[in-house]
């Protein structure tokens, strides 16, 4: 299983930017998904989380700026980021709860995409 993170780049004070993350892999199932983020070498904040049936928790940061969702049948997950500042500058990776036949269920995380929010 491999999730590809993706959608990250340079963006204004102010403005929004929309990630994504697709799973792939011969047979799998997926369970809760989140995104997490992570400045420098400081430890991987969670930013969203969404479980199957779509119930979402965020991080106290977000304050309703972001929006996760989850495209099953895509095997996608998304971040919606608006009214980006500066402060939200980091590497952004997407997380998932999968089940595989010959691991059971496993975290994995994608390879991270980053988020530069300029001043």
């Amino acid at each position: 299983v491999q999730l590809q993170a993706s959608g990250g780049g340079l963006v204004r004070n102010g403005g929004s930017l929309t990630l994504s993350c697709v799973t792939s892999g011969s047979e799998f199932s997926t369970t809760a998904m989140a995104w997490y983020r992570q400045v420098s070498t400081h430890v991987r904040d969670l930013v969203a989380s969404i479980t199957r049936d779509g119930r979402t928790t965020y991080g106290d940061f977000v304050k309703g700026r972001f929006t996760i969702s989850r495209d099953v049948a895509k095997n996608t997950l998304y971040l919606q980021m608006s009214a980006l500042t500066p402060e939200d500058t980091a590497v952004y990776y997407c997380n998932g709860n999968i089940w595989t036949p010959n691991s059971g269920n496993n975290a994995y995380w994608g390879q991270g995409t980053l988020v530069t929010v300029s001043s």
